[in-house]
């Protein structure tokens, strides 16, 4: 009984127990120490890098700054230029200078200093959360080293075995002798010379990001950034100055190519899918070193102006707003944890179901991420898309939206809203690629797509857009960006704009820009007065393409600028380019209410016109219904926009197919360009109310506004044409009856014109409010409130040929088209 009883244990314990408190005493104060030194190091971080940012117009978000790797880098800058300059005459110092950096890079290392504090100011307002910097390291790094390759071979050659670490500070270090050792001893001078420029000029272009294909592109950019001034001197066809678009190839800028601007890097094309409407992704982060905007320089383009003169236009240089103006947006995430779990859940569907189907990867946009589903060989595809609602249940979400198949891919794409959504920033949009790729004035930024790619578009090329969703959308987020990118990269003399605002809230922080041909309408009525001058222009700009023998208003502008448009003997007429002309409705269904017919009517002549004379519509509504958006708009509107609708029906309307209804609002939207097969999912752009004020105010600086005084100068007789419609005549013979006979009365009317009751009621109420008779008294005749000898004028009044006279048609004076903006001043 007594061996088996276990030894006692207390001792042990004891001992045990004793050591193990000490240590723990001495972590806790170690874990102190090193909390302390990281808090100061990060706090002399951030100080130092909010002093950095304060000369900086880029704004940073606090999430967003990455402040320990720069100050590191700026310590070694400080250490550096410590041992490297000041002390390098005491031995200690120059010792620790070559054994150090003098070592590693030679004769280069005198100049890291200056070098690695550049850096840090950049890794300050630039970090890796918002501008992937690893390429520009990569291409810094192999800079560096194929420079103390130089100082290799003509520093003589050292070797780390005969001369040592001392030997190889004074020439070109550890990595000079790693990159320029083999190419001497290969290629001797004579090669080993040449093969190193040609490693600093690929270094050169991975820094700044430049392929092969746009190095001539680049230097005329730097050329531009250095000396503020194109380098072309070819005359510009809008301001009779310096060349801006007009004369570029023509195969870049074809009126039947696709609305999406391409993107210009090659390598972009393996990650497209080609049966959407030729949309190309660019990388999700601007490259362009030297791109307008993207270190506050602007490009000074000369005004010439192309209407009689005003004292408010000026004539001093026009500049387009520098794209710093408006700010960067959420830095994009290429993975989280939800995306790991809604994986894992789609295939648990899977598996429960027994269907072979896996989830092979995911794309994450800014609002939604596509998981891409593989089937096994014999598996339909209705075996996933009939598990729509099991998806959504599992997933927790109600906006599951199943494209099977993803255009282009052997594969079905499941988008599920994304929990922490990104912002996208009309300035990053504008700073992409895709917008640098695209020089007209009429591109505009549209936002990303679900692969994260810039989306930008080109209007000229749409012709003309339907935009529609339900209130809060989106819908008037797009407009204002749409408006922002055509402030942001064109000059009043390439695009102006008529901006029809019934709600007449939403367009006024534009009211004033030279952009602008009239003040801003609110009133429907005025604006299908608008609509109808428009309507009028393009008929005039038409007369000119037949009588000068051109198709399109481009062609037309590019031969004014060549001088190869000859005017008639004695015409007195100013031969200017046509400016683009963008028409913007911001509320359709104010417009139908109000003057349907009318309304309709010019939408449909412009549309189905208008494209060739440079005239374009955007139309937006928050109403999607078959009574605003009738089937002629659709017919003639080939381009849409659909953002978050109510219903499935209100998705058809604007789209011809289902789809809006499954958004998830907040600019998430479907883009069907012209020519598309199927609309591409895009998050819209956003630019916020302090950028607008900013981008707005810096354009009135520039220029004053020129409006035009006919564009609804003609609303009453329009308006009357509306509302009577066809019954023009019958209500002049009927104010004819009444006033000659000075009796008001229906039946009369009836009997007088051989119409029915209805029609004779609705020709007194017309009467009547046109102040001809007064209001119905119940069986008694109506009072006449016109005298005979009154007649003419009244019926002049009521053909609308009255106002024409009083208000001043300018077709009247003899203008022979109604755009004098474009210097015209006699006929032939």
């Amino acid at each position: 009984m007594a061996s088996k009883t276990p030894p006692p244990r207390r001792p042990s314990k004891s001992r045990a127990a004793t050591p193990a408190r000490k240590p723990a005493r001495s972590t806790g104060s170690g874990q102190t120490f090193s909390k302390v030194l990281v808090s100061s190091y990060m706090g002399i971080a951030h100080l130092l890098g909010r002093l950095v940012r304060a000369f900086s117009t880029e704004k940073l978000a606090e999430d967003q700054r990455r402040d320990g790797a720069p100050f590191f880098v700026f310590l070694l800058s400080v250490f550096g230029a410590l041992f490297a300059w000041f002390l390098i005459r005491e031995p200690w110092a120059n010792a620790v200078h070559s054994y150090t950096f003098g070592m590693l890079f030679g004769l280069v290392s005198l100049a890291l200093p200056a070098v690695f504090l550049v850096y840090a100011i950049y890794l300050f307002r630039h970090p890796a959360s918002v501008r992937d910097s690893s390429r520009f390291a990569v291409g810094f790094w192999m800079f560096l080293s194929v420079t103390a390759g130089f100082f290799h071979i003509f520093g003589g050659a050292p070797s780390p075995n005969v001369e040592g670490p001392l030997g190889l500070a004074q020439a070109g270090g550890l990595f000079g002798w790693l990159v320029g050792g083999p190419l001497l001893s290969l290629l001797s001078i004579w090669g080993a010379v040449p093969a190193l420029s040609l490693l600093v000029l690929v270094s050169i272009l991975i820094m700044t990001g430049t392929p092969p294909n746009q190095i001539k592109v680049r230097i005329t950019q730097f050329y531009e950034f250095l000396f503020g001034a194109k380098k072309t001197d070819v005359i510009d066809a809008f301001d009779g100055k310096k060349s801006s678009w007009w004369n570029k190839p023509e195969s870049k800028e074809q009126a039947f190519e696709t609305a999406v601007v391409e993107a210009i890097d090659d390598f972009v094309d393996e990650h497209l899918e080609p049966d959407y409407p030729e949309v190309e992704v660019s990388d999700p982060v601007s490259d362009l070193a030297f791109m307008q905007g993207e270190e506050g320089v602007t490009e000074p383009i000369d005004v010439v102006d192309a209407a009689p003169k005003s004292p408010q236009r000026s004539n001093r240089a026009y500049v387009l707003p520098a794209l710093n103006l408006l700010a960067p947006g959420t830095a994009p995430k290429a993975k989280t944890e939800v995306n790991d779990q809604i994986v894992a859940a789609i295939n648990d569907v899977f598996k429960e179901f027994d269907v072979e189907a896996r989830v092979s990867g995911f794309q994450r946009g800014p609002t939604v991420t596509r998981y891409e589903v593989e089937l096994a060989p014999g598996v339909k595809v209705e075996a996933v898309t009939r598990l729509s609602n099991n998806i959504s249940y599992a997933v927790a979400s109600n906006e599951v939206r199943i494209l099977a198949p993803i255009p282009g891919k052997s594969a079905i794409g499941i988008e599920i809203p994304n929990t922490d959504r990104e912002t996208v920033s009309l300035g990053d949009v504008l700073r992409s690629k895709n917008a640098a790729a695209s020089a007209h004035p009429l591109t505009i930024g549209v936002g990303k797509d679900v692969e994260g790619g810039y989306l930008v578009a080109n209007l000229a090329k749409m012709p003309h857009l339907l935009v529609a969703g339900a209130t809060g959308a989106g819908k008037s987020s797009f407009v204002n960006s749409m408006i922002t990118s055509i402030l942001m990269r064109s000059k009043p003399s390439e695009v102006r704009m008529v901006l029809i605002d019934p709600k007449r809230v939403e367009l006024s922080v534009y009211q004033g820009v030279p952009h602008l041909v009239t003040p801003i309408i609110t009133n429907p009525k005025k604006a299908a007065e608008a609509l109808q001058w428009v309507v009028k222009e393009m008929d005039s700009r038409y007369d000119d393409l037949a009588s000068f023998g051109f198709k399109h208003i481009d062609d037309f502008n590019r031969a004014i600028v060549a001088g190869e448009v000859s005017l008639p003997e004695n015409s007195r007429r100013e031969l200017q380019p046509y400016p683009y002309l963008l028409v913007v409705v911001d509320e359709l269904a104010d417009l139908m209410i109000v003057a349907p017919r009318d309304v309709e009517d010019s939408i449909v002549r412009i549309t189905q016109l208008a494209r060739a004379s440079g005239i374009h519509l955007v139309l937006a509504t928050q109403r999607p219904s078959v009574d605003v958006v009738t089937g002629l708009i659709k017919a003639n509107v080939p381009s849409r926009l659909a953002f978050s609708v109510s219903s499935v029906t209100d998705s058809r309307v604007i789209l011809d197919q289902p789809g809006a209804e499954k958004l998830v609002g907040q600019g998430d939207a479907l883009f069907a360009p012209m020519g598309s097969n199927k609309p591409v999912r895009v998050q819209g752009a956003w630019v916020s109310e302090d950028e607008l004020q900013r981008v707005v105010a810096h354009v009135k600086q520039q220029m004053e506004p020129d409006y035009r005084s006919d564009v609804t100068a003609q609303q009453s007789s329009k308006v009357i044409d509306s509302e009577v419609g066809d019954d023009l005549e019958l209500m002049l013979a009927a104010a004819d009856l009444i006033v000659n006979s000075q009796f008001g009365s229906t039946s009369m009317l009836q009997r007088k014109l051989r119409v029915g009751f209805a029609k004779a009621g609705r020709l007194m109420d017309l009467l009547e409010s046109r102040g001809v008779v007064g209001p119905s008294e119940g069986s008694k005749a109506r009072d006449v409130l016109v005298k005979p000898d009154q007649l003419p004028q009244l019926l002049a009044r009521l053909s609308g040929h009255t106002t024409a006279v009083v208000e001043g048609d300018p077709a009247d004076e003899g203008d022979e088209d109604a755009w004098q903006l474009t210097g015209r001043r006699d006929d032939f």
